[in-house]
Order: C-alpha cells, then sequence, then structure tokens
C-alpha cells in the first residue's frame, strides 16, 4: 500500500525536525501535525521556527482529522495516554503507526488499543536537535531505525520504509529491531541522564577524564548488564558506537531531559532509569549509577 498522507502526533523536537523534512519532499497536503482540540486552542496562533524559517506544516485539531495511511507519535511518554485519544480518528483499518518515543515499551501500549500488526517498532537516533521557546536549532537531522516485531503485519515496514525513503529521511530497516531498541535505550540512559544531573551537553559528557564522562559510561554498562540479562545480545562493540556517536554530535548540543531541566519540565526518567532499576531488581544485578541518577532527577524534579 502507498502511504500518501501522514500525520505527526507530537510537535516537538522531534515532531517538527522529522515532519519538515517528509514536508519538503512529498509536497503540499502529503504531512500535518494534529493536537486535541483543547492543546490546538492554546496553541492557535504558535508557528514554531525550524532553524530560523517559520514551520509550514499545517497543524489541524483531532475533532477535523480523518483517517490517514500512516501515524507517526513523536510525543514524549509523559503524553502518550492522551496521543492515543488524539489519533483515534486518524486510523482506518489499513492505517500503519510509527512510534518514536525513547524506551522500549511504547509500541507494546500502542498495541494495546490499536493492535500490533499495523505497527513497526523503531527508534530514531544521531539528531542533535534544541527545542527552546518555540525554536528548533539543529545540525544532524539523525536518522530512523525500523523493522518488524513478531507481530507485525507482512507489508507493513516495507510501506514505511518506501514513505521514508520518498519523504527524504535517512533510515534503516534492522533485521533485529528489538537489539537496535536496547542499543538506543543504554544511549539514552547515559546521555540523557548525566546531562539532567549535570546541566551537562553532547560535549562535556564525551570529555575524556571526566565525570560527566565517567558517569555517563558507568550508567550505559549498567544497562547494557540488564539488556542482556534480558536475552539481548547487546555489546561492548555498541556501548562504544553510541559513545562515538555521541561525541560526534555538536558540542553545545543537549539531550531532551538537559532540556527539560531548564524548562523545568516532566521529565521520561521513568523510561530510562525506572526501566534499568526495575529490570535490574529482577535479575539481582547492581545498578547503583543508574540507582544515583534516578534519585537524584526525581530530587531536581522535586525542588521545582
Amino acid at each position: 500500500m502507498a502511504i500518501e498522507r501522514i500525520a505527526f502526533i507530537g510537535r516537538g523536537a522531534v515532531g517538527l525536525l522529522h515532519a519538515s523534512i517528509m514536508a519538503e519532499h512529498l509536497g503540499p497536503g502529503a504531512v500535518e501535525f494534529v493536537m486535541d482540540d483543547e492543546r490546538f486552542a492554546r496553541h492557535a496562533g504558535d508557528v514554531p521556527r525550524i532553524n530560523g524559517e517559520p514551520c509550514r506544516v499545517p497543524t489541524i485539531c483531532a475533532s477535523e482529522a480523518t483517517p490517514v495511511d500512516l501515524v507517526i507519535l513523536t510525543v514524549k511518554a509523559t503524553g502518550l495516554a492522551g496521543a492515543l485519544d488524539t489519533m483515534e480518528a486518524l486510523v482506518g483499518p489499513d492505517t500503519r503507526i510509527l512510534s518514536l518515543l525513547n524506551g522500549v515499551t511504547s509500541e507494546g501500549i500502542i498495541a494495546e488499543r490499536y493492535g500490533w500488526e499495523r505497527i513497526a517498532p523503531s527508534i530514531t537516533q544521531g539528531m542533535d536537535a534544541v527545542f527552546m521557546d518555540g525554536e528548533l536549532t539543529y545540525t544532524h537531522p539523525g536518522e530512523i531505525r525500523l523493522g518488524a516485531g513478531m507481530r507485525t503485519a507482512r507489508g507493513v515496514v516495507e510501506d514505511i520504509d518506501d514513505a521514508l525513503t520518498r519523504g527524504g529521511i535517512v533510515h534503516t530497516v534492522e533485521a533485529d529491531i528489538v537489539r537496535r531498541m536496547w542499543v538506543k535505550l543504554m544511549l539514552n540512559v547515559g546521555i540523557n541522564q548525566t546531562c539532567m544531573v549535570y546541566g551537562g551537553t553532547y560535549g562535556s559528557a564525551s570529555e575524556p577524564g571526566s565525570e560527566q564522562n565517567r558517569c555517563f559510561i558507568a550508567a550505559m554498562r549498567e544497562a547494557l548488564a540488564v539488556a542482556r540479562a534480558e536475552g539481548v545480545d547487546v555489546t561492548e562493540a555498541d556501548l562504544a558506537e553510541m559513545a562515538e556517536l555521541t561525541a560526534s554530535l555538536g558540542g553545545a548540543g543537549m539531550p531532551s531531559m538537559a532540556q527539560d531541566r531548564i524548562a523545568r519540565r516532566p521529565t521520561e526518567v521513568e523510561l530510562f532509569g525506572g526501566t534499568i532499576v526495575r529490570l535490574a531488581e529482577r535479575h539481582g544485578i547492581l545498578v547503583p549509577q543508574n540507582r544515583w541518577l534516578y534519585q537524584r532527577i526525581r530530587e531536581i524534579e522535586a525542588s521545582w
């Protein structure tokens, strides 16, 4: 099935970056943002800027939405429950779903409501986007990795692959998407939590011999141990690759949780440190770095 109409739920950094690129390549009418009616009314006059240019992707309210060929979820984990309601009018019999949320749990939550057969598990990585005060800036757009889950219907990944290709999105179809999602989780556990606690950047967390770099690597190594206990073959080579990827990004850039600290927004710590701590307890693994990060982030949030 050729994907012609695409709706994004979530107009933050990930959504703005990918929607704007796809709209530029696919042309008018192909891409839109959809917001719940209350949020739409609240942001009716807001026009985000992307690298200095106004966003030209239209935004409509959920009450006016009709089924599309592909829904791409780009909300934070804290907004997933609301997004499931917002997208109800968008999902028809043949609608495909791509979730670019962090962590390894969003697809299962979406599937409980809309079914696994239409979902291609995925991640996005390598982007250095910063979204503050209505302004998105980035130099590295990153890439999407996607693949078939155990119950993904035949043709779904191929349809989305084609849409991303035509939409100008750098992406890779993975033979083992679960492993790739755990590698991304390992990265997020390290870089997001470290930069949030220390007020750091990609540059400061990558500085050899620094306390931030030690924390970043230690948190990732604990996540690696948990992944292997879960039966996922994450390796030291994967850890080194993620450290090198981070060091290659703009040194002044920062991950989403560091941006949350500046804006005093609730973070996704439950997806990162929370997940690792809970699974570590199940397997009897010590994860002191992640326990400390989790506690410190909760203390910072409470201070707001």
